[in-house]
């Protein structure tokens, strides 16, 4: 089968599309016709050797991707799922899995034309949505509820998303006002009516100036911050004493930092992987979306062989949504 993969690391260049053995479902688990696959920054980590030595036993190409949507193919023997072959859905992948023996394996991703998953790993799309849409969901949405379940914050609360007209900040934004929060976002000028739209109730402007924007309307801080933007452990101060900071990488990682406070601040860093295979949260995540409250955000569609493309625009930044490959 045809996939877009890589055989050494390096810039968005090295990705190319490949022929792979075609996977078919075993016991437990379902096929699925890849029609559209969503290109995340986590994909970048992939490409550019960020994970090589989890990698180096494994031979190349190495096939980047955690979002799939298309239509089940193939279902597995003693598979108990309600989908059927023909129905469409969306999956995230995790190209890389924890194995038995505490080291990692690597299963990987979804630049393919077919994909198989756990059963517990697919649900149907939401109604009404294409399969270009539903690609952009689970990844970042399962992220967005990671965090927002982890933070379990009442009604009224403050939360401050920073990098909030992004995929991922936008769906904390909108999961955020669902759920009665008062949400605080940072924004560009042009990007202020989105936030609005997303369900901010307060937009300031991005940038160094944030903390001291959150701090002149909130004086004591805001109950929660999530640093979706990877603004880094200054935003600690625009979080109230006894209040929540949500980081989304890891010090180890890529733009990761370690965040410590003397102000009794409780450090959350979501972990996606933990909702791996969690049908039931996957499919709130395609419950939300079908009921208006998450909104599928495509940046572009453009053909599988334009992956190079995708990850070369997707670095420079300021994309609104996400790309996505069609197979």
């Amino acid at each position: 089968m045809k996939a877009v993969g890589l055989h050494k690391f390096g810039g968005p260049e090295v990705l190319q599309v490949v022929d792979v053995p075609e996977p078919h479902a075993g016991p437990g688990q379902v096929r699925i016709r890849v029609h559209a696959a969503a290109v995340n920054p986590a994909d970048i980590l992939l490409r550019d050797g960020t994970w090589a030595l989890e990698l180096e036993a494994v031979p190349a190409p190495y096939i980047p991707g955690m979002d799939v949507a298309g239509v089940v193919d193939e279902i597995g023997p003693d598979t108990d799922t309600s989908l059927r072959t023909g129905d469409p859905v969306m999956a995230m992948l995790m190209p890389f899995l924890p194995a038995d023996d505490g080291t990692v394996a690597y299963r990987g991703g979804g630049y393919v034309q077919y994909a198989v998953l756990s059963a517990s790993s697919v649900v149907r799309a939401p109604d009404g949505f294409g399969h270009e849409a539903a690609a952009t969901l689970p990844m970042n949405g399962l992220t967005a509820l990671l965090a927002s379940d982890q933070l379990g914050l009442p009604p009224g609360s403050t939360l401050a998303v920073i990098g909030a007209a992004g995929a991922l900040g936008g769906y904390l934004v909108q999961l955020a006002a669902h759920a009665g929060l008062t949400v605080i976002a940072d924004a560009a000028p042009a990007d202020e009516q989105l936030l609005r739209d997303l369900g901010a109730t307060e937009v300031v402007p991005r940038g160094r100036g944030v903390v001291d924007s959150i701090r002149a309307r909130y004086p004591e801080g805001a109950d929660a911050v999530a640093d979706v933007a990877l603004f880094g452990p200054r935003l600690l101060d625009a979080v109230r004493d006894g209040g929540t900071f949500v980081r989304f990488r890891q010090a180890e990682e890529p733009g990761g930092y370690t965040a410590e406070s003397t102000r009794g601040i409780k450090v959350l860093s979501p972990f996606v992987p933990e909702y791996d295979g969690r049908t039931d949260k996957l499919d709130e995540i395609r419950r939300l979306a079908g009921a208006g409250v998450l909104t599928p955000r495509v940046a572009e569609v453009m053909p599988a062989a334009q992956a190079s493309d995708a990850h070369r625009r997707l670095e420079a930044g300021g994309v609104r949504g996400r790309f996505v490959l069609t197979f």
